[in-house]
């Protein structure tokens, strides 16, 4: 980040990789410590809650498939309803504490991420302890962000649902089955690039929220406002850790999840080792390009960072500021 702030639009693919890389050694000890007390967990929770729901639907399923074959009425059958309905109700508050603590490690750390990329761009003096002491109000802020995003993203996924129970009444109907192909092909497209859209713009959404004064629905209108002429770069990032993503994922799942005979104990916790600082690895990653690409953002909307009013927005999370009005934070407009 010590290029000239007119400069950094013309950042690219892979020269977000290689800030990011420069960020990370340059700052080792900070984002070790980061990792260490807040991304390692959370990768952590991920890889266990894929374990663990594994096992408990593995039960779930094996409870179903005796029930099939089970004669109703008997005690046997009722004894297993009984069972898999005890099963059922652990998978799902199980699901729901998973998601509790996931998504509150994942707001905690965007905090710090950005927050710490934010004072090592304004030249602000940062510390471990001084980053775990401004999270909890940084967190508040984005949660606020992420409650917005999961209403989009719930309306978009319920009209979604409508569309497809449109197609399969149509398919009922006994409609042409090219129409119905064609139309649920078309729906796929647009359901995926909807998807890809608002994931987009939600996580610039969730720098803006630390590094601005706004949040929320507001927060989201400027990320979209922000990422337009740099979609494609946007996007391509955010492809390409998803592929990641599903790799270690599926990576995990075939090596440690799946007990294979070939496969011993030792093999296994090596594996589950390997993909736990693999997802630390990229997760840290992320959450500095999508930093770096809000950076990125704003110059190309030729608006020049004012680093001074920038470290006194940060500082206002420490109290050391009295919290500036929007227009005083706000990126002032240059001329080219």
């Amino acid at each position: 980040m010590d290029r000239d702030q007119e400069e950094i639009q013309f950042v690219g693919f892979f020269g977000i990789f290689k800030e990011s890389y420069n960020i990370v050694t340059s700052w080792g000890k900070i984002f070790s410590q980061i990792t260490l007390a807040l991304i390692l967990p959370l990768s952590f929770i991920y890889l266990a809650h894929i374990h663990i729901s594994e096992l408990l639907f593995a039960g779930i399923m094996h409870n179903e498939s005796t029930l099939n074959i089970t004669p109703a009425g008997t005690s046997s059958y009722n004894t297993i309803m009984s069972i898999l309905s005890s099963k059922l109700t652990a998978y799902t508050l199980f699901k729901i504490g998973y998601l509790i603590f996931f998504i509150i490690l994942a707001l905690l750390s965007t905090s710090a991420v950005v927050y710490t990329i934010a004072c090592i761009y304004t030249g602000k003096e940062i510390s471990f302890i001084k980053i775990m002491s401004v999270v909890p109000k940084v967190w508040k802020r984005l949660m606020v962000t992420f409650i917005w995003n999961f209403i989009i993203l719930f309306a978009f996924s319920f009209i979604a649902v409508l569309i497809v129970i449109l197609l399969l009444s149509l398919y009922l109907l006994g409609s042409s089955d090219k129409v119905v192909d064609t139309l649920a092909l078309l729906f796929i497209i647009i359901y995926f690039i909807g998807s890809v859209y608002v994931s987009v713009i939600w996580h610039l959404a969730t720098v803006v929220s630390v590094l601005e004064e706004s949040y929320g629905l507001n927060a989201m209108a400027k990320s979209r406002a922000l990422i337009k002429g740099k979609m494609g770069l946007s996007v391509g990032i955010f492809l390409l850790f998803g592929l990641c993503f599903s790799g270690i994922q599926m990576f995990f799942k075939n090596h440690f999840v799946i007990k294979k005979r070939d496969i011993g104990l030792l093999n296994r916790i090596g594996y589950g080792s390997l993909c736990l600082f693999l997802l630390s690895i990229l997760m840290l990653l992320g959450l500095i390009m999508q930093t770096i690409i809000y950076f990125i953002c704003k110059s190309y909307h030729h608006q020049n960072i004012d680093k001074s009013s920038l470290a006194d927005h940060l500082g206002g999370y420490l109290g050391e500021y009295v919290p500036l009005k929007t227009k005083d934070v706000q990126l002032k407009q240059y001329e080219v």
